[in-house]
């Protein structure tokens, strides 16, 4: 043991790798529905090195936070500055909502339950499970002054509160959301999302095209099609399984389809559509016959981003009658990183990821109308990432002075916005700043259990001891943050705002930044459509509650 002790004080690095290992192993333990989470491991993790003495470097610190930071900037950016409209008030509002209530509450318990600054500030992350207010208020907390020793116990007081308060609010919140809220509905979430459903798909079949098989076949058409234009064709299939006029052979020669093209007796049609549709239908369709090169059409799998401003908020249904819809399928659609369900009810957002299939040119063709095609690279626009950092971390610094505390945005809450308006742009502009999603998750889940880890070694001597005098009092205070601000938030969605149980409770999870929450919420109601309402709610929900990291530290300093 002596020697690991001393490993670790002559090289601190190896004590860091040594916490996450420790803590991305924890992290993976579940009970039931509730699995620990890296972020939670980590913290114990480097908690029990930190019993070693090992001290590791602020700055480095402080980079991996700012990393993470403008991770979650990046991939919330399209959605936050979407949500700015009239249309996404209640959801706005339901958001503001819940994270005000959280943030009132935990300042008043404070001083009611005898709690230092820290401490409310980790109870305070710990129960609204935002990670990002710790490093947003020990960021506060420097610049109000403190000595160097004042700065080491705020920080592990935070600890102490975060950890303890983190576990409660993550269980609490599933809990509150899957079993308590479905009471005051007065239904059940898998009621609520079947009938949100319905509405969304406005006929019988499922409209959607995930998981099914494509192809295309040649016939020599029906005789009795002759004269009619592909559009009069096309319009006889039902409009949930899709089938179209790829090109025609007409003689010796192969000519693109267009709707208004008339067929001609003879003619050899390449019809692409779903296989058990031409296989029910070959017969009336003509006589299948073999032509590869006419079926010479290879088929790929492709994501399209929507920044067509004309077309966000329309809906799925609108878009299918659309041309360029006609010779692509639609496989699934991903919004803030969830994927959605798919109906014909659904609009779409601007960023919002389409996974289609269909033929390169026709693929094309949509992209150019829809947005931009979005194809897979490895590679990382680094001079993008660190300048948008830099530059947040210089808009952040500028402060007013009051006594000794300095009242700004601080480097952290700067880097976020920097991320914010880095993801926006490349919403609109997908032609640079490119981050692979390897590379944010690197960011994002080894950006963050850098910084807990580096805060539970800092704070790993006096942790155990905290978690002794301040547990009772901080179980309390996340079960009175999750019940109060959820509460709140559901009652006024419902009764305010007519909002769906699902999405609402999505909406929720979202503005606590609560991903097993979310998936809690989506087995219990057998749907995805939580997911309608995450995006949102996460992307607003991620910027106020790092900002109160600022606020409670301001306020009870």
């Amino acid at each position: 043991m002596e020697a690991i002790i001393s490993i670790f004080r002559t090289h601190p690095e190896l004590a860091l790798f040594c916490s996450l290992t420790l803590g991305y192993a924890i992290g993976k333990i579940s009970v039931g529905s509730f699995t620990v989470g890296s972020v939670a491991g980590c913290l114990l993790a480097g908690v029990l090195v930190g019993q070693t003495g090992v001290v590791v470097s602020d700055d480095l610190k402080q980079t991996f936070f700012l990393l993470f930071l403008f991770s979650i900037g990046y991939r919330t950016g399209p959605q936050f500055f979407r949500s700015l409209n009239l249309g996404a008030l209640p959801q706005i509002g339901i958001t503001v909502l819940l994270c005000a209530i959280a943030l009132l509450v935990a300042v008043l318990l404070a001083p009611l339950m005898g709690l230092s600054v820290g401490v409310a500030a980790g109870l305070l992350a710990g129960g609204a499970t935002e990670s990002a207010t710790l490093g947003v208020a020990i960021d506060a907390f420097a610049k109000t002054g403190a000595d160097a020793a004042s700065q080491q116990i705020f920080e592990a007081e935070i600890a102490t509160g975060f950890a303890v308060a983190y576990f409660v609010g993550v269980i609490a919140t599933i809990v509150f959301h899957t079993q308590i809220a479905p009471r005051f509905y007065g239904r059940s979430l898998r009621d609520a999302c079947a009938e949100y459903e319905s509405e969304l798909q406005d006929d019988d079949a499922p409209w959607h095209s995930e998981h099914r098989d494509f192809e295309a076949r040649a016939y020599r058409v029906n005789p009795d099609f002759a004269g009619h234009t592909v559009a009069e064709l096309e319009a006889r299939v039902p409009i949930h399984v899709r089938a179209f006029f790829d090109r025609v052979r007409r003689g010796k020669k192969i000519l693109p389809t267009s709707r208004d093209m008339v067929l001609q007796k003879g003619d050899i049609a390449a019809i692409a559509g779903m296989r058990s549709y031409l296989i029910d239908h070959g017969g009336l369709l003509g006589e299948e016959v073999e032509d590869p090169e006419l079926l010479d059409l290879p088929v790929e799998t492709s994501d399209i981003v929507v920044t067509n401003k004309e077309l966000v908020n329309k809906t799925l249904g609108e878009l299918s009658v659309r041309p360029e819809a006609r010779t692509i399928f639609l496989r699934g659609i991903m919004r803030s990183g969830e994927r959605l369900p798919v109906f014909r009810g659904v609009p779409l957002h601007m960023g919002d990821v389409l996974t289609v299939s269909g033929t390169r040119s026709h693929i094309q063709d949509a992209a150019s109308k829809l947005g931009y095609l979005d194809r897979e690279t490895s590679k990382t626009d680094m001079v993008f990432v660190a300048f948008f950092i830099l530059l947040g971390g210089l808009i952040g610094i500028p402060a007013l002075h009051y006594g000794a505390v300095e009242l700004g945005l601080g480097t952290s809450v700067g880097v976020l916005l920097g991320g914010l308006v880095a993801g926006w742009l490349r919403s609109v502009r997908r032609t640079f700043g490119f981050v692979p999603e390897a590379t944010l998750w690197i960011f994002d889940s080894v950006g963050l259990c850098v910084f807990v880890a580096c805060v539970g070694i800092t704070s790993g001597t006096s942790f155990v001891a905290g978690v002794l005098e301040s547990g009772p009092s901080l179980i309390f205070g996340a079960l009175a943050i999750v019940f109060l601000a959820h509460g709140s938030a559901i009652f006024v969605g419902r009764k305010i705002f007519k909002i769906n149980e699902g999405v609402l409770a999505g909406t929720c999870c979202g503005a606590g930044t609560s991903a097993p929450a979310l998936a809690a919420v989506q087995e219990a109601a057998q749907s995805q459509v939580p997911t309608l309402g995450y995006g949102l709610g996460y992307a607003v929900g991620n910027v106020l509650l790092a900002l109160w990291g600022s606020v409670i530290v301001l306020l009870l300093v």
